[in-house]
Parts: structure tokens; C-alpha cells; sequence
């Protein structure tokens, strides 16, 4: 079993493709490939989790789309991190877990590692190497040593693997709020 993260889908949002330069033809377009992007990674024993904003738009108030859309999402068990595009319907369907915030033990460290829509300054674990997972702002910040954005506009539309967020996060730079709200140094 392995988790697979990844934010900012926006299933059924047609403006997202010009709003973040999508390679998209259209939103049919751009659904099916997300699709497939996930069902490449995800295997059935697998955990996906969506960090925020998963289907946005006028689409995404039809219960019968994001039914549609959920029942092709690959996985044992998927779980919603709620972002600010994730309304009630969404938030309704059979996810494992719902939540604004949670903490993930994954990686070989053993460390919990925490899951917002947000990017945050710090948190649970961050002091002792815990990295945190966001999305929200799409293809404008990869993020810093220790907080790495999982949006698909930062992957190439795929989901990512801890492993590939601890590489991506010791290549980027500690970010310079860092020292104002935590002491001990980034491992």
C-alpha cells in the first residue's frame, strides 16, 4: 500500500485551463487525462489523497457528475482534504475520510507529515523534519524546504509519491519566515 497526493484538480472547471495555462483543449479534455494521470500511479491497494479543490464550476453542483467522477477515481480508499472550492455535495460523497487538516505517517522516517489546502508557515512535526503538503495557489509557488505544493499544476497533472515531495522540498529554499516562528533548524 502506498499514498499518492494531489491538489487542484478542479474536475469540470473550464476556466481553470486558461486561469493556470493548461494544455487543455477543454474541460472534457482535462478531466479524462487527470483521470488517467491518477489511474497510472494509483494502484488498487492504494490511498489517494486529494488536498483540496477537487471539481469546481457549474458542473461540480451536480451530484450526478461528482458521483460519476468519484466512482472513476482509483484506490482502496480516498480521502478529501477540504479546500475552498469543496462544497457540501462534494464533501458528501463516499470519501474515506473528510477532514480541513490531517497528519500522514509516510516516508522512511517514520514522521507524521501534515495535509492543508493551504500553504501554512508551520506545524505539528515541522521543527523535527515533518513536511507539509498543500495546494491552493496552483502554478505560482512550489513552496520552501519544508512545505511543498502537490497541485497538479505543479506535477505535470500527475499525483505524486512522498518520496517525491521530501526530493522536491530538499531542492527548494527554506522559506524566509522560518526563523520568525520556529527555533530549531530545518533538517
Amino acid at each position: 500500500m502506498a499514498n499518492w497526493y494531489t491538489a487542484d484538480t478542479h474536475f469540470g472547471h473550464q476556466k481553470v485551463i486558461s486561469l493556470c495555462g493548461r494544455p487543455f483543449r477543454d474541460v472534457g479534455h482535462m478531466d479524462a487525462v487527470l483521470i488517467e494521470n491518477l489511474w497510472s500511479k494509483v494502484r488498487p491497494e492504494d490511498d489517494l489523497w486529494i488536498v483540496g479543490d477537487f471539481a469546481y464550476g457549474p458542473k461540480a453542483k451536480e451530484s450526478s457528475y461528482l458521483e460519476g467522477l468519484f466512482g472513476q477515481l482509483p484506490g482502496a480508499r480516498k480521502h478529501l482534504i477540504v479546500g475552498n472550492h469543496d462544497d457540501e455535495l462534494t464533501q458528501a460523497l463516499p470519501w474515506d475520510s473528510v477532514a480541513e487538516m490531517a497528519q500522514v505517517k509516510d516516508g522512511k522516517d517514520g514522521l507524521m507529515h501534515t495535509l492543508c489546502h493551504y500553504p501554512m508557515i508551520t506545524w505539528n512535526g515541522a521543527r523535527k523534519g515533518g513536511l507539509q503538503m498543500f495546494g491552493h495557489v496552483h502554478d505560482r509557488w512550489k513552496g520552501s524546504r519544508n512545505a511543498v505544493n502537490v497541485g497538479v499544476d505543479q506535477w505535470e497533472f500527475m499525483p505524486i509519491s512522498f518520496e517525491q515531495i521530501a526530493r522536491q522540498a530538499a531542492l527548494l529554499p527554506q522559506n524566509k519566515h522560518w526563523p520568525d516562528v520556529e527555533r530549531g533548524s530545518l533538517q
